[in-house]
């Protein structure tokens, strides 16, 4: 069946349609990743948008649910140059079409994704359709398109309720570590989980506790500290800071999510009250970013962002280069910071943005970029022992 891919610049690509069979409208991005579409398909990070993969054989190796970051994909749609519809993987349960198709997710296969990609570089990120219908009209369409917005995304992604993952190796693949469906605490305490090894030789976060605020958190970040022997007790994106305050956490984790971080006023404002604490403070990507609103600093919107697994990042204090994972597309604006109240601690080595801030006189330090990884490089996992290390200190 023949696909449409509209964008609001009146650009039209044709192609095949792959997945479920309905029409979408959602902001076109890009990512770079060679691997991990998995990961990026269940990334709550990408809700309110279309994802592009720019390697151009995707699904080669299926799915495998283990590897998901939550429970289901996210992303509006999906758009790829060539689906392989015959998965080699001993590990693989279905294929990606059926993933697609099972999720009610539609895309596009068959298309160049490098002159997408190049347009979205060039004039940046837009709008777009994804469509079967034959006779469809710029004239209807393009409006549509400019009048979209990904709006408030974030209470869509986040858990319902509160929580916990106890400090264990043993990561339980049942239970949704980000996304709206509920945490199954039964099957996790019948021990139906899969036996995976330690991302650490030494569980130097035990008896830690660490409350984990859910604006769309990818799997992987409780993981790392689970792993790392800390109790993790992950909330609601909109649970206020007294409750978060009153259980008393060795630490406090703000996680990635989607959106414009502007949009959350009311969760800037209760990790403002956060942040007046002493408890330790580990931000990522929209996390770090609400901090830095929180704090009198401002975001803007990048004209592409950046998404995929081969960022560099440079440690401003050690001078040292990390390979990291990203996908956001708004920034903070170090010409509007204060250095009383924070200082760059990272920037990215291909355009200079701000990938990291660490605050004065507080023990509070936030990253753009994902030390969890998945998918990407684990180059940064050690700020996660770096967190655990503040706690113990403050401890």
């Amino acid at each position: 069946m023949k696909a449409f891919l509209i964008l609001e610049d009146g650009t039209v690509f044709q192609g095949t349609h792959i997945g479920a069979d309905r029409e979408i409208v959602s902001e076109i991005v890009f990512n770079t990743s060679m691997a991990g579409y998995l990961e990026v398909l269940t990334d709550p990070s990408y809700a309110g948008q279309a994802v592009c993969m720019t390697y151009p054989l995707i699904g080669n190796y299926g799915i495998c649910r283990e590897d998901m970051e939550s429970l289901k994909p996210w992303p509006d749609g999906f758009i790829v140059r060539e689906l392989s519809r015959r998965p080699s993987n001993f590990r693989c349960d279905i294929s990606i079409q059926q993933f697609l198709e099972e999720n009610n997710v539609p895309g596009i296969a068959g298309i160049d994704t490098r002159a997408l990609t190049k347009i979205l570089r060039e004039k940046g990120t837009m709008n777009g359709m994804i469509t079967t219908d034959e006779s469809y009209d710029l004239e209807t369409v393009l409006p549509k398109l400019k009048a979209y917005t990904t709006g408030k995304v974030v209470e869509k992604v986040s858990c319902r309720e509160k929580y916990v993952l106890e400090p264990t190796t043993d990561i339980a693949q049942n239970g949704p570590l980000s996304g709206a469906a509920r945490f199954d605490r039964e099957k996790y305490e019948r021990g139906e989980r899969e036996q995976r090894p330690s991302l650490v030789s030494e569980l130097n976060g035990a008896g830690l506790n660490v409350a984990l605020l859910d604006f769309g958190a990818k799997a992987n970040i409780a993981r790392s500290l689970a792993a790392r022997g800390c109790r993790v007790t992950v909330y609601p994106a909109l649970t206020s800071a007294e409750e978060i305050i009153a259980a008393k956490p060795d630490g406090i984790m703000l996680s990635n999510g989607p959106g414009d971080p502007k949009e959350c006023t009311s969760i800037i404002q209760e990790i403002k009250k956060l942040y007046d604490t002493d408890i330790p403070i580990f931000a990522i990507c929209l996390g770090h970013q609400l901090m830095a609103l929180a704090t009198g600093a401002d975001t803007h919107k990048m004209k592409y962002g950046h998404r995929g697994g081969n960022h560099p990042v440079k440690d401003l204090a050690t001078g040292r280069v990390y390979i990291s994972s990203q996908n956001h597309g708004y920034v903070v604006d170090t010409e509007k910071l204060d250095p009383k109240i924070a200082v760059p601690a990272f920037c990215n080595v291909n355009d200079g943005t701000n990938e990291g801030l660490s605050y004065t006189g507080k023990n509070i330090f936030t990253v753009q970029f994902h030390p969890e990884a998945c998918p990407g490089p684990q180059d940064s996992g050690y700020l996660f022992d770096r967190f655990i290390s503040m706690m113990k200190e403050v401890r």
